[in-house]
């Protein structure tokens, strides 16, 4: 079955990388359980998948050199957690674009005004 990018479990497997569809890496209910615990914010799902890969690949794959081979489980771990950090800084920009102006700006005077005055801006 094709992936759906149109959907947000889609659109976490492209940000993820996780686009083997005969052997994905998190099935589509792990997936779902990543958008769940953030409202369904695609980025914020991604960035957490990309750290669970990142302890995993911390855990799993250690810095191992033999005759002909060379793999660098930890350096790998770090790449993906810079990943995960970019994920969540687009994630706060988007938050941050989405609200607008947050606040009103309120004239500030100092003393105050007189007992029994008209307020005017």
């Amino acid at each position: 079955m094709a992936i759906d990018f149109s959907t947000p479990i889609g659109r976490v497997r492209l940000l993820t990388a996780d686009l083997d569809e005969s052997a994905p890496l998190l099935t589509d209910e792990h997936l779902r359980g990543y958008l769940e615990l953030h409202s369904g914010n695609v980025n914020r799902a991604a960035a957490d998948v990309m750290d669970a890969m990142a302890t995993s690949e911390s855990l799993l794959a250690r810095k191992i050199r033999t005759q002909d081979l060379q793999t660098d489980g930890p350096a790998v771990a770090t790449d993906l957690r810079k990943r995960a950090a970019e994920l969540r800084a687009r994630a706060d920009a988007e938050d941050a674009a989405s609200l607008g102006d947050v606040f009103e700006v309120i004239p500030f005077h100092p003393y105050g005004k007189p007992e029994g005055a008209e307020y005017r801006l």
